[in-house]
């Protein structure tokens, strides 16, 4: 699966499908005026879309996931990360955060931190893989359910052992032989 998608900045063209995926994969999902304030309006948001390869017409089924990220002075948030449940379990989200962890430690970010549902195991093992350590748990943090939020941090931030990534435009990316 690696060979077949690659991960570049998100446009303003990407909205609807960010949209669509979002609603797909969380509960409460962001509107639409949220999307589109993380990709226009928000000096401190960055929003990569993992996109096939082989792009069919009509852009909207070539998105695979994204990654929505915030850099703020020294610290990475990781915001918001999806992948088609199609596409799960095949790098995609791994690949997404990597290249955001790369991104921020080229422009000396120093640590990251996100929050996880405590109920999304598979999120939690990616993190835990990319060297993510648990801080904390925040009570009653999501709604829809209602659900407690397990913190993780990565303090001092680093990339994850394994395959460098490459340069690509406007971006970075992984391909199936590594480079």
């Amino acid at each position: 699966m690696i060979g077949e998608f690659d991960i570049i900045p998100a446009t303003a063209d990407f909205l609807p499908a960010l949209v669509e995926l979002d609603r797909a994969c969380f509960s409460p999902p962001w509107t639409s005026k949220m999307w589109e304030a993380e990709l226009l309006g928000n000096p401190f948001s960055h929003v990569l879309v993992a996109v096939r390869r082989e792009r069919a017409e009509g852009g909207d089924g070539n998105l695979i996931g994204f990654h929505c990220f915030w850099v703020v002075f020294e610290e990475l948030r990781l915001m918001r990360l999806a992948v088609r449940e199609s596409k799960r379990g095949q790098g995609v989200g791994r690949a997404l955060a990597t290249v955001a962890l790369e991104w921020g430690r080229q422009r000396g970010v120093s640590r990251a931190m996100l929050e996880v549902r405590s109920s999304n195991e598979a999120a939690q093992r990616l993190y835990q893989g990319l060297g993510f350590f648990s801080t904390g748990i925040r009570r009653g943090y999501y709604s829809n359910p209602t659900e407690d939020a397990v913190l993780m941090e990565m303090n001092p931030l680093a990339l994850p052992v394994g395959i460098p990534p490459r340069q690509v435009e406007g971006g970075w990316q992984r391909d199936n032989e590594g480079r």
